[in-house]
């Protein structure tokens, strides 16, 4: 039996000057960055929130940022049309990756941080070779802005999520689209990821909705509501460090987590003074992350308690 989610507000970290666009927590669960679109990313100590570093290069608000499994090194995804890959150690940009013809919206590493994919409003996914900054392959594969795009556990896979309505399942390999998720009321899509078994597909939708979908057969296997998500797009995440739940940021300030099961709120965590607009969970840990929109532009750490 695991115990009922009992998160507590542990620290504010303050310092960027603009909403709060994604918060990222390294592999190896000493670090957790911030996004912002100030254009800066922050590096912090994920354990105990003392600041660490900025990263400053971009010449847009970031939207985006992702970390390398080993942890050295992060991508970043900017209104200025670039992906950069920088070194978290030295701070250092060590590559720029142009090619998007709008705002990149979303970025990611696969699991051999070989590859970078990277979603735009120019409708297309990016699939980039991080070692010599090439485009590899330019995926035409939605008819409105890319919302997310998110390798599986093994990297075969990427899937795609827009706010045209549509999630798709490619293969990284040849660049075709193995799968389209079709829901029958087609909302936009503000985000979508991989479980990290990889057989479910956590998609999040503007109607205030997530649900989760079974990767191999394209069917919707549960429903989460309760948060409110029609404006913005807002991330969500597995949380797996002591039984299974499904975290996300709501418009009305909160942070929803829920039983992965039973689809009940296990918890709603408070504190935040706007649009939570981002979330993660600590590898290792019972916490989370979460960063808020424009009149908060606070992170926050969040961490369980146990309640016996």
């Amino acid at each position: 039996m695991t115990e009922q989610p009992n998160y507590i507000l542990k620290y504010t970290l303050q310092g960027h000057k603009e909403p709060i666009s994604s918060v990222k927590f390294s592999p190896d669960g000493k670090s957790l960055a911030s996004a912002s679109a100030d254009r800066m990313i922050k590096i912090w100590n994920a354990l105990d929130g003392q600041y660490e570093n900025t990263l400053v290069d971009h010449s847009g608000g970031i939207s985006d940022i992702a970390w390398s499994s080993d942890s050295r090194y992060l991508c970043s995804a900017s209104d200025d049309k670039t992906i950069k890959i920088w070194d978290v150690v030295t701070g250092e940009v060590l590559k720029t990756l142009k090619g998007h013809t709008n705002y990149v919206f979303c970025v990611n590493f696969n699991p051999q941080s070989s590859l970078i994919v990277s979603g735009s409003y120019d409708c297309h996914v990016r699939i980039w070779d991080v070692r010599v900054g090439q485009c590899l392959k330019v995926l035409p594969a939605h008819s409105d802005t890319v919302t997310a795009a998110h390798f599986n556990r093994d990297g075969t896979l990427i899937v795609s999520g827009s706010t045209d309505g549509l999630c798709r399942i490619w293969d990284t390999q040849s660049g075709q689209c193995l799968k389209t998720l079709v829901d029958e009321n087609s909302q936009p899509v503000s985000f979508v990821k991989f479980s990290p078994n990889g057989k479910y597909i956590l998609v999040g939708t503007m109607d205030s909705t997530l649900r989760l979908w079974d990767s191999q057969t394209g069917r919707s296997l549960k429903t989460y509501a309760g948060h409110v998500n029609e404006k913005y797009c807002i991330f969500s995440t597995f949380s797996v460090t002591s039984g299974k739940y499904v975290v996300s940021g709501s418009e009305d300030h909160c942070i929803y987590i829920w039983n992965l099961t039973n689809k009940e709120v296990a918890q709603k965590l408070e504190g935040h003074t706007d649009a939570v607009l981002a979330v993660s969970c600590h590898p290792t840990q019972n916490i989370i992350a979460s960063g808020a929109h424009a009149n908060d532009k606070t992170v926050k750490i969040w961490k369980h308690v146990p309640l016996n």
